[in-house]
């Protein structure tokens, strides 16, 4: 297979992200596997992508430089960056009433660097390697607009994320470039893992009409219809991907 377009997609070495570079490179394109900590996983992900040109990259979405670094190498590597995934993220319980002050702070402090701070930043470095046709896929959450009691910091992270969304879209389609966010439910990862165990995943899955959550090729087959050609008018547009387990105007 020949692969033409590029994609970048942050947090791509396990969940989400992985299956999105697996779908990506199914469709011919050119992925940067990028990763924060996890060499071994990224490698093997890239090890199963479709055709070759691809790449893995490393970049702690917490610090700026090497953010921009990081993007600036996919750049090179590839001439330019076609599609943008921010999948990257992290979610930590931290109820108001049950930690301290100072483990409150750093929840938010480590949830918006990596969640909302972070992508805005790759998505600067990247937009100045896109041209027309390019796609920037916001991966946000059902949390958004539901809200998560246990993990504010991780809600609000994911409604800001869409916002950003929407206010890139308006600007840069005028140079052609789509922007959309996707809003999963609970999706069968390592990450919910335990959420999913037990009678709590009784309860999860029994909150959609199919009774079940979603795996990560119902995430990845949005992405990759988002990066498409044919998504140009989804630009600024929130796609649920809950299964009717939490419905809004």
């Amino acid at each position: 297979m020949t692969q033409s377009r590029s994609a970048l997609v942050t947090g791509a070495s396990r969940g989400i992200g992985a299956e999105v570079a697996r779908a990506l490179s199914a469709q011919g394109y050119r992925v940067a596997v990028h990763y924060s900590s996890s060499l071994g996983s990224a490698q093997a992900v890239h090890a199963e992508l479709d055709g070759d040109g691809h790449v893995v990259v490393r970049a702690d979405l917490r610090d700026p430089e090497q953010v921009q670094a990081m993007v600036d190498e996919v750049a090179a590597q590839f001439g330019t960056i076609d599609v943008l995934v921010n999948n990257a993220g992290v979610f930590f319980a931290h109820p108001i009433d049950e930690v301290d002050y100072q483990t409150w702070q750093e929840a938010w402090r480590e949830t918006l660097d990596v969640n909302l701070v972070g992508p805005a930043n790759v998505t600067w470095c990247a937009v100045r390697h896109m041209g027309p046709g390019g796609r920037i896929i916001n991966v946000g959450s059902r949390g958004a607009f539901r809200g998560e009691p246990h993990s504010p910091a991780y809600g609000a992270s994911k409604a800001a994320i869409a916002a950003f969304g929407q206010s890139l879209a308006r600007y840069l389609g005028g140079r052609g470039i789509a922007v959309t966010t996707i809003a999963p439910g609970f999706v069968e990862t390592d990450m919910a893992t335990e959420a999913l165990a037990g009678e709590g995943g009784v309860v999860r899955r029994a909150e959609s009409p199919f009774n079940r959550v979603a795996t990560t090729d119902d995430i990845a087959a949005a992405v990759v219809y988002l990066a498409s050609s044919e998504a140009e008018w989804a630009s600024g547009g929130i796609l649920d991907l809950n299964g009717a387990s939490y419905l809004r105007m």
